[in-house]
């Protein structure tokens, strides 16, 4: 059991309740199908999405300097649908994460590396805000993880310590770097794994979440 009563979750967006919005497969995979030269394509998204991502870049204009830097036999809204469509839901993770928040009243804070469009895109698709309290993504506050100011940003607007915090995140080092805070994490693999871990602390699942497991 964990020392302090945990009062809120905070939950990373990508590979967590959703598949991640636009990530190396996405971009291959989108570099296949416009006929794109993909290092090309990687090499111009490396030197630019982190500035997308931190809200000082827009998706046009990102757009512009990874893929439309020349003409190309396709518009800028079939580039964008294409990118759009790759979003899909966990559902494990997202009703695991409704019924906590549920049973136990907890705050659900979520803390993401997102560029703005793709972020409001997936909130109004996947309906987040019915579950979500705050949501705490690089292109709203302009830092990225593994900054940590992100976190502390996170604990301001959620006005919790850092003791009653448990955050789910897939990437290791970022867990580590919440934890530098006295926030305890759980390196998200898998939905069973993190569903014992989450147990470990106090945060038994319910009923229906377990039964989709």
């Amino acid at each position: 059991m964990a020392s302090s009563p945990i009062t809120t979750l905070f939950v990373d967006i990508g590979a967590v309740l959703l598949t991640n919005a636009w990530d190396r497969n996405m971009r291959r995979l989108a570099a296949e199908t416009f006929h794109l030269d993909y290092p090309e394509m990687d090499e111009r998204h490396h030197l630019t999405f982190d500035t997308y991502e931190e809200g000082k870049l827009d998706l046009e204009e990102y757009l512009k300097r990874v893929v439309f830097y020349e003409e190309r036999p396709f518009t800028r809204d079939e580039f964008k649908a294409f990118m759009f469509a790759q979003s899909k839901a966990y559902p494990e993770m997202i009703e695991l994460t409704r019924g906590l928040k549920q049973r136990y009243r907890l705050k659900i804070v979520a803390v993401s590396n997102e560029g703005r469009e793709l972020t409001a895109f997936r909130i109004k698709k996947f309906e987040l805000g019915r579950f979500v309290d705050f949501f705490v993504s690089s292109c709203f506050v302009h830092f990225r993880k593994p900054d940590v100011d992100l976190y502390r940003i996170a604990l301001d607007i959620a006005q919790v310590p850092p003791e009653e915090v448990v955050y789910i995140e897939d990437r290791a080092m970022f867990v580590e770097v919440a934890e530098t805070l006295g926030i305890q994490g759980i390196h998200h693999t898998d939905y069973e794994s993190t569903r014992a871990a989450l147990a470990t602390l106090g945060l038994s699942a319910p009923e229906q979440a377990m039964g989709s497991g």
